[in-house]
């Protein structure tokens, strides 16, 4: 098994955070994560997040870099858990990260942080 701590994040995964809309990202989040979790990581209400997946709006510029950022770790975690695993570990205490959650360091801008404990969490198996 590759040592993903020691590679790239996958191009895969990459590409599909830079092509794919903003509506689209924001919808697979909240399929993931739950509508809440992203209003808590972009500090908006769940009604805006609601909005940006029907297209009815786009969300600001600093959204959605952090929303991209979340696609990337979602989707890193998703390659080896199934969905419920990747909500529960953004919702859960982080022993890596000074047991804080993944989706409020994400919303302080720690993303960095929660990337790396992600690929802590994908190599532990």
């Amino acid at each position: 098994m590759t040592n993903l701590a020691m590679r790239p994040l996958g191009r895969s995964v990459h590409k599909a955070s830079v092509e794919l809309a903003s509506a689209s990202i924001v919808a697979r989040l909240q399929e993931v994560l739950g509508r809440d979790v992203v209003a808590i990581i972009t500090g908006k209400t769940p009604r805006q997040v609601s909005r940006w997946v029907a297209g009815e709006a786009k969300p600001p510029l600093q959204e959605q870099r952090l929303l991209r950022d979340t696609f990337q770790v979602v989707e890193l975690l998703a390659e080896v858990d199934p969905d419920e695993v990747v909500r529960a570990w953004f919702i859960g205490m982080n022993p890596q990260l000074e047991d804080a959650a993944p989706a409020e360091l994400i919303a302080e801008g720690r993303v960095r942080d929660v990337m790396a404990a992600a690929r802590a969490f994908v190599n532990a198996g």
